[in-house]
Protein backbone atom coordinates (compact mmCIF):
# COMPACT_ATOMS: atom_id res chain seq x y z
CA UNK A 1 0.00 0.00 0.00
CA UNK A 2 0.95 3.31 -0.21
CA UNK A 3 0.64 6.01 2.11
CA UNK A 4 0.96 10.19 1.72
CA UNK A 5 2.31 11.23 4.75
CA UNK A 6 1.97 14.84 5.64
CA UNK A 7 3.57 16.94 8.38
CA UNK A 8 3.84 20.55 10.01
CA UNK A 9 6.68 20.90 12.08
CA UNK A 10 5.38 22.50 15.65
CA UNK A 11 5.60 25.91 16.21
CA UNK A 12 9.41 27.06 18.14
CA UNK A 13 10.95 23.36 16.77
CA UNK A 14 12.05 23.70 13.51
CA UNK A 15 15.83 24.58 14.03
CA UNK A 16 15.29 21.20 16.15
CA UNK A 17 13.50 19.26 13.46
CA UNK A 18 15.95 20.17 11.19
CA UNK A 19 19.05 18.95 13.09
CA UNK A 20 17.09 15.97 13.73
CA UNK A 21 16.46 15.13 9.54
CA UNK A 22 20.21 15.94 9.05
CA UNK A 23 21.42 13.60 11.67
CA UNK A 24 19.72 10.42 9.50
CA UNK A 25 17.37 11.63 6.54
CA UNK A 26 14.70 10.69 8.82
CA UNK A 27 15.16 7.52 7.86
CA UNK A 28 12.02 5.29 7.29
CA UNK A 29 11.70 1.92 9.98
CA UNK A 30 11.94 -1.78 8.60
CA UNK A 31 9.52 -2.67 6.43
CA UNK A 32 8.04 1.09 4.88
CA UNK A 33 10.03 2.50 1.89
CA UNK A 34 10.15 6.31 1.16
CA UNK A 35 9.41 7.03 -2.57
CA UNK A 36 9.49 10.72 -2.37
CA UNK A 37 9.48 13.49 0.08
CA UNK A 38 9.30 16.96 -1.02
CA UNK A 39 9.47 20.17 1.86
CA UNK A 40 8.01 23.57 1.22
CA UNK A 41 10.68 26.05 1.53
CA UNK A 42 10.07 29.14 3.87
CA UNK A 43 7.31 26.92 5.60
CA UNK A 44 6.81 24.36 8.39
CA UNK A 45 5.52 21.67 5.79
CA UNK A 46 6.57 18.46 3.96
CA UNK A 47 5.18 15.56 1.97
CA UNK A 48 6.38 12.08 1.93
CA UNK A 49 5.18 9.53 -0.18
CA UNK A 50 5.83 6.07 1.24
CA UNK A 51 5.06 2.03 0.62
CA UNK A 52 4.40 -0.32 3.03
CA UNK A 53 2.56 -4.00 3.44
CA UNK A 54 0.75 -2.32 6.10
CA UNK A 55 0.25 1.04 8.63
CA UNK A 56 2.61 -0.24 11.28
CA UNK A 57 5.62 1.26 9.77
CA UNK A 58 4.18 4.58 8.95
CA UNK A 59 2.82 4.62 12.47
CA UNK A 60 6.00 4.14 14.02
CA UNK A 61 7.58 6.74 12.10
CA UNK A 62 4.83 8.92 13.42
CA UNK A 63 5.94 7.93 16.45
CA UNK A 64 9.49 8.73 16.32
CA UNK A 65 8.89 12.38 15.22
CA UNK A 66 5.53 13.06 17.18
CA UNK A 67 7.71 15.22 19.74
CA UNK A 68 8.57 17.64 16.83
CA UNK A 69 5.77 17.42 14.02
CA UNK A 70 2.02 17.07 14.06
CA UNK A 71 1.46 13.84 11.05
CA UNK A 72 -1.18 12.98 9.15
CA UNK A 73 -1.37 9.29 7.01
CA UNK A 74 -3.48 8.52 4.30
CA UNK A 75 -3.49 5.50 2.11
CA UNK A 76 -3.88 6.69 -1.41
CA UNK A 77 -3.99 4.89 -4.91
CA UNK A 78 -3.35 5.85 -8.25
CA UNK A 79 -5.59 6.55 -11.24
CA UNK A 80 -5.47 3.06 -12.08
CA UNK A 81 -6.82 1.96 -9.59
CA UNK A 82 -9.14 4.62 -8.90
CA UNK A 83 -10.42 3.49 -12.03
CA UNK A 84 -10.66 0.30 -11.88
CA UNK A 85 -13.07 0.88 -8.27
CA UNK A 86 -15.06 3.42 -10.48
CA UNK A 87 -15.69 1.30 -13.35
CA UNK A 88 -17.25 -1.80 -11.38
CA UNK A 89 -19.24 1.08 -9.67
CA UNK A 90 -20.16 3.03 -12.43
CA UNK A 91 -19.91 0.96 -15.33
CA UNK A 92 -16.90 1.21 -18.28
Amino acid sequence: MKFMITWKIAPGFHKTAAQAFLQNQAAAPDGMTILGRWHAPGSMYGWMLAEADDLAPCAQHAAEWADLLTLDITPVIDDETAGQAFAKVYGA
